[in-house]
């Protein structure tokens, strides 16, 4: 099963948010976190948050930018745990019950976005409101394109001559 994890490639998440997700939190789409949202909530922070942000789950704050990851079975649970706590504690389930059956619906949600993509995809959210609700588009920056795999450091043997080993640190060969 595929997830994703904040992001954060310069601090401009730390400046737009009212709380940034920290680099490296399981993150989810969120939009829960805007259920009931009026217009007139959605200005400053608040808009930016509603408009382009994840939830990582951590830290309650948001990022522009997520990457997919594989998940690992503990993970999973810790994962699992850590919503049902937001749900209880921050949104008022009635029950354990109702909790991770919310549960379930989030991480399904997510994991049919990340399954698409290639591991190290980026993912990005664009939202809306509109007289019929919240609405939700996503983009993707795959793999190659972005830095996942962009290459900064290449290793030089101790006996090559210094002109090689200059090329090989300016990512020359």
């Amino acid at each position: 099963m595929k997830l994703a994890k904040t992001i954060r490639f310069d601090p401009s998440d730390l400046n737009v948010f009212p709380l940034a997700a920290d680099e490296g939190e399981w993150a989810l789409v969120g939009t829960f976190c805007f259920a009931g949202i009026g217009e007139t909530d959605i200005k400053g922070k608040v808009k930016q948050a509603f408009s382009n942000g994840f939830l990582g789950l951590d830290s309650m704050g948001f990022s522009t930018l997520v990457s997919i990851v594989t998940v690992k079975p503990d993970d999973l649970g810790k994962i699992e745990k850590r919503l049902c706590s937001i749900f209880m504690n921050e949104f008022g389930a009635p029950d354990e019950a109702a909790a991770m059956a919310a549960v379930t619906e989030e991480i399904k949600f997510m994991a049919d976005l990340c399954a698409e993509h290639k591991t190290g995809t980026l993912l990005a959210v664009q939202r809306s409101l509109g007289d019929g609700g919240i609405r939700e588009s996503f983009r993707s920056l795959a793999k190659p394109e972005s830095c996942a795999e962009q290459k900064i450091w290449t290793m030089v043997d101790d006996d090559d001559d210094v002109a090689d080993s200059t090329e090989h640190a300016h990512g020359q060969e």
